[in-house]
């Protein structure tokens, strides 16, 4: 792979940073001990600015080039999952009930293995903002962030991240100008009826027979409401209620995720949820309450920057390892915020063959993160070039 050698040298000390950080996972914006290990880094390789306490434990480090110029975002997310971890790996979390399922451990790596070549070789004009932020998998870290002022503060004109992508060929880059992944909401549906023996029936208002009647009602809003051409996803994924073989309950619950890429699609499938489930509520004689989560936004690529990452990926890891014009994903990331305050891209990064992201087997694989840290690099010095 034809990193850049300096990167390349690194290899060691990225592969000891990231499996330090796989084997002590936290949650959400709890980054405390993550932030301290990465400010510890930081401060080895020589950055010129730290700045913490940011979403609570985010950081923003800077780096200065060898001229004047604009400031570049980088982005790398840190926290963990709620997951209890099955690699068997030497390196394995040593938290019951967490693990780094989602690679950010991998992504924290990357961003600091291009701290480390920037910072020793300053060869680009301006400033690079180091960004790392918590709380990308639970509670929108990288709203919080962009909502405390860090693009204004520190002056970034454009932001860009990466994340990695297991079972895509190993060093292989995919993104797509426009919606690259979807918006997501969530909505918890609570409904209260009238409880009562199972012989009985007649003698209850039965909160069962009326989720099993708005879930499957909720199944027909995307094939009979939504444009074919518009993509978007509702997925009931839980569905609570009952004690005992010979009672009707009082209560039963239910939830769902709801994705899709425009904003119009998006209030269409709120209000086609909230009737179904309140005309059916009316329909079976039971109460029914909605919490509806208006989560993150799509994550939308700016079309130029998109063009600009792609050509830099293809300098790194050559055109025929680069799809610039890939598939749009129905995941979701907090990334979108900062795309909403500044002009960028992101990008997804193959690592090969292995378990999937989220799955209790996952573990990052240590010989993308030379690739994924020379990717970050050159961007900067493309981006921001002396002369």
């Amino acid at each position: 792979m034809p990193v850049l050698n300096r990167i390349a040298s690194y290899a060691e000390d990225m592969k000891g940073w990231r499996r330090h950080l796989h084997m002590h996972p936290e949650l959400a914006f709890d980054c405390r001990e993550t932030a301290a290990f990465i400010v510890e880094r930081l401060r080895e390789i020589g950055v010129d600015e730290i700045h913490e306490g940011i979403a609570k434990t985010g950081i923003v480090a800077l780096i200065r080039g060898r001229a004047e110029g604009p400031v570049i975002g980088l982005r790398a997310d840190m926290d963990a999952l709620p997951i209890e971890e099955l690699t068997g790996a030497p390196h394995a979390s040593t938290v019951k009930g967490r693990m780094h399922a989602c690679g950010h451990d991998g992504h924290v790596t990357m961003l600091l293995g291009a701290a480390k070549y920037l910072a020793e070789t300053r060869n680009f004009a301006g400033t690079v903002a180091l960004l790392f932020q918590p709380a990308e998998e639970d509670g929108g870290g990288g709203q919080v962030m962009v909502q405390e002022g860090v693009m204004d503060r520190f002056g970034i004109g454009q932001v860009y991240g990466i994340h990695n992508a297991p079972n895509v060929p190993f060093g292989h880059f995919t993104t797509t100008p426009g919606p690259l992944m979807a918006s997501v909401d969530t909505a918890f549906v609570y409904i209260t009826g009238r409880g009562g023996h199972g012989a009985t029936p007649h003698e209850t208002v039965d909160p069962v027979v009326a989720v099993v009647g708005m879930v499957q009602a909720i199944q027909t809003i995307i094939p009979r409401n939504v444009y074919a051409l518009d993509e978007a996803v509702i997925s009931v994924t839980q569905i609570h209620t009952g004690t005992a073989s010979n009672i009707i309950p009082e209560e039963a619950m239910f939830c769902a995720t709801i994705r899709c890429f425009k904003p119009d699609v998006r209030a269409l499938l709120k209000k086609r949820f909230h009737e179904i489930v309140e005309g059916h509520a009316a329909a079976y004689g039971v109460s029914a309450r909605i919490d509806y989560d208006w989560g993150y936004p799509a994550t939308i690529n700016h079309e130029d920057e998109t063009d600009f990452a792609a050509g830099v990926a293809r300098e790194v890891v050559g055109p025929e390892a680069v799809d610039a014009r890939a598939n749009r994903e129905m995941g979701s990331e907090d990334f979108s915020y900062m795309l909403e305050a500044r002009p960028g891209a992101y990008l997804f990064l193959g690592t090969g063959p292995g378990a999937g992201l989220h799955h209790a087997a996952y573990d990052f694989n240590d010989e993308v993160s030379p690739v994924g840290a020379s990717f970050f690099a050159r961007l900067v010095e493309k981006a921001q070039p002396l002369g």
